[in-house]
């Protein structure tokens, strides 16, 4: 009888308990919506909200982060590398300059540059051997001065931005009006290579050329001191013999100074009387 009445009291006291949790958020509740007074409960409101934008976030950064099995979802693929420069299309679809050493292409030529009309645009394509920057410029003489000016630079963040400038005697001053488009650069091996278009006609301004009419083309490089050019490498930057027309393609190849002059014609006969001289020998 004594062990009937104390697992009776266990029960009563089991539901009595579970009677006053069932009943404790209402009362909770209640007190709030007291505390709140004229308010209308907004103070009953915000635990709710705040709840509910905890499950939200949760829920979202589950979705976000993780598929389905629980894994993590991949991250975004990188922008598209730098298509490289391609030279068997020269003197065929584009325009080639090279200069440095024979057969050298794009990624081995002290200098490289390419153009092909595409629509109402040209695009250029420009590499060197250098850290710093690389440029064409558009001349009415194969001078410096009066020239319209595109460069690439490789500034200290490590990007190639395309800049345009005007030629005032031996100094180049930057133009903000810049006709370049869908720019591309890109700075490995220690070459600057960019890829940029820039409409065959624009209204008639002093510091852009019209690209349908024939220029000399300036071919310059050099140095670049946190993010601004320097005076170029070479005393003489190289010059195209004639002046260059958009609608016709060469693959033209201009060799370096350290190769001009073994192909002289006179430094040629002075290795051939050399060459004689040793076989023949002394009297």
């Amino acid at each position: 009888m004594a062990v009937r009445s104390r697992g009776a009291w266990r029960r009563l006291l089991l539901l009595l308990l579970l009677a006053g949790s069932a009943a404790s958020p209402a009362e909770e509740g209640g007190g709030r919506r007291e505390a709140g007074g004229g308010e209308h409960g907004e103070e009953a409101a915000r635990p709710h909200h705040d709840s509910s934008y905890g499950t939200f976030a949760s829920e979202f950064y589950d979705l976000r982060y993780l598929s389905e099995e629980g894994y993590p979802f991949p991250t975004a693929p990188p922008v598209d590398p730098f298509a490289k420069i391609r030279v068997d299309d020269c003197g065929k679809t584009k325009g080639c300059f090279r200069y440095g050493k024979p057969g050298c292409n794009a990624e081995t030529c002290d200098y490289f540059l390419s153009y092909r009309r595409i629509g109402a645009d040209v695009e250029f394509e420009l590499s060197a051997d250098t850290d710093g920057w690389v440029a064409v410029g558009f001349s009415s003489d194969k001078k410096m001065g009066g020239d319209d000016v595109m460069a690439c630079v490789h500034d200290d963040n490590g990007r190639v931005r395309i800049q345009h400038f005007y030629n005032v005697g031996q100094w180049a001053k930057e133009i903000q009006r810049n006709p370049a488009r869908d720019e591309e650069g890109v700075f490995e091996n220690n070459r600057v290579t960019c890829r940029f278009k820039r409409p065959v006609y624009v209204p008639r301004e002093e510091t852009i050329v019209d690209l349908h009419l024939s220029w000399y083309y300036l071919f310059a490089w050099g140095p670049a001191i946190q993010g601004s050019i320097t005076r170029h490498d070479i005393d003489s930057p190289p010059v195209s013999e004639r002046v260059v027309s958009i609608y016709k393609y060469e693959d033209i190849f201009m060799p370096s100074a350290a190769y001009q002059t073994f192909s002289s014609p006179f430094c040629l006969l002075l290795i051939v009387a050399l060459t004689f001289y040793l076989l023949m020998g002394t009297p």
